[in-house]
């Protein structure tokens, strides 16, 4: 299903619209799977977030094979033009 993102919250999380729903939750967050970027405050948390947002913030992206539920976001591979967001991250893998 496709999702449009409305705001980047750092390099590895970002909300979407509308709002997703899995195994009876459902919500606006998502955690991309592949990858973990810098935590505010940490060397390269700018960069990552910067880069981020300029690759999809208020693009339109795929969320596919949710693995889990965590810390109110959906944890599932994300794809956008048919990539998976990831390889855009590969020194964070």
């Amino acid at each position: 299903m496709s999702f449009k993102v409305t705001e980047v919250i750092d390099g590895d999380t970002f909300k979407v619209t509308p709002n997703w729903e899995w195994k009876g939750q459902s919500g606006d967050t998502v955690r991309p799977n592949g990858y973990d970027t810098p935590e505010k405050g940490d060397r390269g948390y700018d960069q990552a977030t910067t880069k981020l947002r300029n690759l999809i913030l208020g693009k339109e992206i795929e969320l596919k094979n949710a693995i889990t539920f965590t810390y109110g976001r959906l944890l599932c591979d994300v794809y956008i033009n048919g990539k998976n967001l990831k390889d855009y991250f590969p020194e964070y893998q």
